[in-house]
């Protein structure tokens, strides 16, 4: 079964808009687990506009031995006031998995993956970092990536995963012709596979979406879904909301 981690970043949004402490990441957190999803997600930016680095030691905590946890972020993130830096972060909460996205720092959201061949060199550091963590590497990719020797450099670093950039998709499928991203994912998926690498994906996948891409991708490992996931759980609750995501991969 295809895993479902919630990215748990709006939620640090919410809270963040008051300046306190609710909504509560460790309830979302326990509620989510308790609803069955495998792992949660999220992305800690240096500019802090969501999760904060205490609510990443906080999840690692509150994870271990029960679900994965999946940090993602810019590996050139260095340390500035309030934030230590993305990799000594992950030196100090070692996750289950680390997911290497290639973010400035004003982005409002990822748009973009990694170019396995020219990017992997400067990549190797952090990798090697990442190792010594004990956690998993998985690279952020475009769909329709079709470079099968930036695929293998990737497996021959150690990088165990790659995720999919489902963003084209998503808005295709909004239009109504979700057919010519679908295969791109679906063709990137197989020269991946091929290689080695297991498969993730994310990037506003939704309820909507989610059925048509994982019966396109076989052996898809991983699914990290926030944006939508979060707002339907407005109208439908947190609870119920994971559940009929887990129905839908299930």
């Amino acid at each position: 079964m295809t895993v479902l981690s919630v990215n748990l970043n709006k939620i640090a949004v919410l809270r963040n808009s008051r300046g306190h402490d609710q909504p509560d990441m460790a309830t979302a957190a326990r509620v989510c687990m308790d609803a069955g999803c495998g792992g949660i997600t999220v992305h800690p930016r240096p500019d802090q506009r969501h999760v904060r680095p205490d609510d990443v030691r906080q999840l690692a905590t509150q994870t271990r031995d029960r679900v994965e946890f999946n940090v993602e972020g810019n590996p050139f993130a260095g340390p500035r006031e309030g934030y230590p830096g993305f990799l000594e972060l992950i030196r100090e909460v070692r996750p289950t998995q680390v997911t290497l996205v290639p973010d400035a720092d004003d982005q409002i959201t990822s748009d973009h993956g990694f170019d396995l061949r020219n990017d992997m060199e400067r990549l190797k550091p952090a990798l090697e970092a990442i190792h010594a963590a004990g956690a998993r590497c998985s690279l952020f990719i475009n769909a329709g990536h079709d470079d099968d020797e930036g695929f293998a450099l990737a497996e021959k670093a150690g990088v165990a995963r790659v995720e999919i950039y489902t963003g084209p998709y998503a808005e295709a499928f909004a239009d109504g012709t979700p057919q010519v991203e679908l295969e791109r994912c679906a063709q990137t998926a197989r020269r991946a596979h091929a290689a080695g690498l297991a498969v993730n994906a994310g990037h506003d996948l939704s309820q909507a979406n989610l059925g048509a891409f994982k019966q396109a991708i076989p052996g898809l490992a991983e699914v990290s879904i926030g944006h939508a996931l979060i707002g339907e759980a407005l109208y439908a609750g947190l609870d119920a909301t994971v559940r009929r995501y887990l129905d839908i991969l299930s």
